[in-house]
This record gives C-alpha cells, sequence and structure tokens, in this order.
C-alpha cells in the first residue's frame, strides 16, 4: 500500500466530513437530541453547584462517550438497514446490540451524574 503525502487540504476536508455527520446525527437521530439535552441540563448543574476539575472531566467524558455510542448505533444502523432492507436476525442482532451499547453508556453516565450531583444537592436543599 501506497502512502499518500500529508494534505493540510485533506485533513482540513476530513474535518468537514466529521462536522457534517454531528449535523446529519443531530438532525435525523432524536434520540441524540434527548442527549445532547440531558447533556446541557449536566452543564448547566456543573456550572450551578461548582463541580470540581475532575468532575468536570468525569461529565465531559460522560457526555462524550454518550454522544459518541450514538454516533456509532447510528452509523450501524444506516450500514445494516442498506445492506439488508429486508428483516434477517443477524441485522436484527447487530443493531439490538448497538443500541444496548447506548443504553449502557447513558447508564453508566447517570449512574456518573448522581455520584456527582446528588451529594451536593443534597448538601444545598433546605432539608
Amino acid at each position: 500500500m501506497i502512502q499518500e503525502k500529508f494534505s493540510i487540504r485533506k485533513r482540513l476536508r476530513s474535518f468537514r466530513y466529521a462536522f457534517s455527520g454531528i449535523a446529519t446525527l443531530l438532525r435525523d437521530e432524536h434520540n441524540s437530541r434527548i442527549h445532547v439535552f440531558a447533556m446541557v441540563c449536566a452543564i448547566a448543574a456543573g456550572f450551578l453547584l461548582r463541580i470540581s476539575p475532575t468532575e468536570w472531566c468525569v461529565v465531559v467524558l460522560c457526555c462524550g462517550a454518550v454522544l459518541t455510542a450514538e454516533a456509532m448505533n447510528s452509523a450501524v444502523e444506516a450500514i445494516a438497514d442498506l445492506v439488508s432492507p429486508e428483516f434477517h436476525p443477524l441485522v436484527k442482532k447487530a443493531k439490538d446490540v448497538a443500541a444496548a451499547g447506548v443504553l449502557m453508556t447513558a447508564i453508566a453516565a447517570a449512574v456518573a451524574g448522581l455520584i456527582i450531583f446528588l451529594p451536593k444537592l443534597i448538601l444545598n436543599s433546605k432539608f
């Protein structure tokens, strides 16, 4: 395999494709909008509750992981629908497992959010 010469123009083009993918994800995948809403809520809570830099790292990584899982799930679904428009048990398995990946990531992010935010909410409440 012959390696191409490095090109800044091609690297910039690859970023354009990636940003196009983000736009497609947000425009076409309804669940991604739910995840973005949860991300905005987590960021707002982080500012309001003045979380630590380490806690910010966890929040950012969790948000990124959930959106990445949603993007990978959407890619699997699109390719699966292309190669097998009719029902096929292996396509169903691939789509179900990809969706499970999103769910597991979202659950882990929610648990991390509870660990970070719940104690601060309890301390700031007037109970």
